[in-house]
């Protein structure tokens, strides 16, 4: 039940889902009607193809597609009540498999049935009964670890059960008009072998690309050659398979599919299908097309290169939660995905979720956190915050060098917030785990603390003196405020309070970067900060 407050809120917000919600809403004046005039369900709908493993990208698709849903149950809501909604994730396993991906077994076998529809292939790993069976299994695994509500659907479910017959007599039908859309988009070479319909060989089982004629649409016969022979053949029940931008709009028509977003790169596909979706006599979903993914040095994620960053590697060293407030942010704008992002996203994340509580609808709404604890139906944790922030923890794993273990850094956790026990900050215990494996992998082997300079020196000398005088437990406030009073020496000769933290961070912790070191030294202690002062007018 929503308060007439957030509804208000969320039908003029600026937040994108509440944007993306709102074309929906205007879509159908409101709530979606059924024929009978009852509110029916709005259909969203995520796209899969099975020939590889879930990733990144079909994570990012399924989340943002969730956030323009539950934003629809509000701004649709009637009476307080979420107006009725679901999610299809779709799988396009009839398509047939054009090449052997490079991470999996038994590549021979497969390269013996390059061509053939992908559940009609035997699975390489021998888990399952074919290839896309075990990748479905895999993808639906992947969206019930993150929670995600959703519908399974099959395309070669629908293709041999004779689901799609219908949508396909109505292809047939209108074959010429979907023709005249698809051949001035195709080069000229192209054109002479271009089909909207692909029929299965029913000598080699192979999925074929040869022009067809319509022998009787009502029936759904069509004649084509296949090694030489021709053949007329019924392409109902699992016989055929549709070329990609006609099956997308033959999905949307046999679905009713009303909302689905895709990656710039399918920008051109969702200009032509969706003119074929009309000519079927059906409708264009409403939808967003975002922007594609940059590796470390800007250039396009390619599969093949292996230049990404897989979501097996994200939750190694960052949270759930990380990863979907960094795809929250700007998905009209090409981001980054590099390891370099996660500390970021890991902090911004816990800052959003402490800020929902004082914050009006307005802003609460333009919240990612907010966003992502409604998604999941966990709005409870709105407000809850973390003792110690991810970059804290990463200085101070850090400093604990490449061997620090679970129990060390719980120890040092102690002296900062008080008797630490990891079952009183479970997302605290998980995140220490994931900057022991940051550390591990990308800080340790990076780190290297110089000597520093006259001045830095005189500098860390009276910071020493300082702490030698301050007590364990002192306030982080406290030390840092005596550490910005030290910098501000004109004698120590800083020009900005900059320089004098770039030289406690690059002398006493072997980076560029770093905590604020009031809370550092606070959580790593007073005497072991000052063996690192040590050590460091030492070098």
């Amino acid at each position: 039940m929503f308060d007439e407050a957030l509804i208000s809120a969320a039908r003029t917000s600026k937040a994108w889902p509440f944007q993306e919600a709102m074309k929906l809403a205007k879509r159908f004046n409101g709530s979606k009607k059924g024929a009978d005039g009852t509110v029916a369900p709005v259909l969203f709908e995520t796209g899969y193809g099975p020939s590889g493993l879930p990733h990144i990208g079909t994570f990012q698709e399924v989340l943002r597609t969730t956030l323009v849903r539950r934003a629809f149950e509000i701004v649709a809501s009637v009476d307080g009540l979420p107006a009725p909604t679901r999610l299809v994730a779709f799988s396009d396993d009839m398509d047939g498999l054009r090449k052997v991906p490079d991470n999996v077994p038994n590549k021979a076998m497969l390269e013996s049935h390059l061509g053939k529809p992908l559940t009609r292939i035997p699975d390489p790993f021998g888990t399952h009964e074919s290839f896309a069976h075990h990748n479905n299994a895999r993808l639906q695994d992947f969206l019930d670890q993150f929670g995600f509500d959703y519908e399974f659907v099959s395309a070669s479910d629908r293709y041999n059960s004779g689901a799609f017959d219908e949508a396909l007599r109505q292809v047939l039908r209108k074959f010429d008009a979907i023709q005249a859309i698809m051949l001035p988009t195709l080069r000229e070479e192209r054109r002479r072998t271009y089909s909207p319909v692909l029929p299965v060989s029913p000598t080699s089982g192979v999925v074929l690309q040869v022009p067809i004629e319509v022998l009787d649409a009502e029936q759904g016969i069509v004649r084509f050659e296949d090694e030489g022979r021709t053949i007329e053949h019924c392409i109902f029940g699992g016989q055929a398979k549709l070329q990609w931008k006609v099956d997308w709009a033959m999905r949307w028509f046999a679905l009713g599919v009303d909302y689905e977003m895709c990656g710039k790169d399918l920008t051109d596909s969702v200009t032509q299908s969706g003119r074929i979706v009309e000519v079927l006599g059906g409708r264009k979903p409403e939808g967003m097309i975002y922007e594609l993914f940059l590796d470390a040095n800007g250039e396009k994620i390619s599969k093949s290169k292996g230049n990404g960053l897989s979501i097996e590697e994200w939750l190694t060293y960052g949270s759930e939660e990380s990863l979907g407030h960094y795809l929250y942010a700007n998905p009209k704008s090409a981001k980054q995905l590099s390891i370099s992002v996660i500390p970021r996203a890991v902090d911004e994340y816990w800052q959003f979720r402490a800020a929902i509580p004082g914050q009006d609808w307005s802003k609460r709404l333009g919240n990612p956190a907010w966003h992502l604890l409604h998604a999941a139906n966990h709005d409870a944790g709105a407000g809850d915050s973390l003792p110690v922030s991810f970059g804290l923890l990463l200085n101070l794993v850090g400093v604990l060098g490449a061997g620090a273990t679970h129990q060390q850094v719980w120890n040092y956790l102690g002296n900062y917030i008080g008797d630490a026990d990891p079952d009183d900050h479970p997302d605290l215990y998980r995140l220490v785990e994931k900057a022991l494996a940051y550390n591990r992998d990308f800080v340790a082997p990076t780190l290297q603390r110089r000597a520093p300079n006259p001045n830095e020196a005189d500098a860390l000398r009276e910071l020493d003196a300082f702490l030698a005088g301050t007590a364990e437990g002192t306030s982080a406030e406290d030390i840092q405020n005596m550490v910005y009073e030290i910098g501000k020496k004109p004698e120590h000769g800083f020009e900005t309070l900059r320089d004098w933290f770039r030289a406690l961070y690059e002398t006493l912790l072997g980076s560029e970067q770093g905590p604020r070191m009031g809370s550092f030294i606070a959580l790593y202690g007073v005497a072991n900060t000052r063996r690192l002062i040590a050590e460091a007018l030492q070098s």
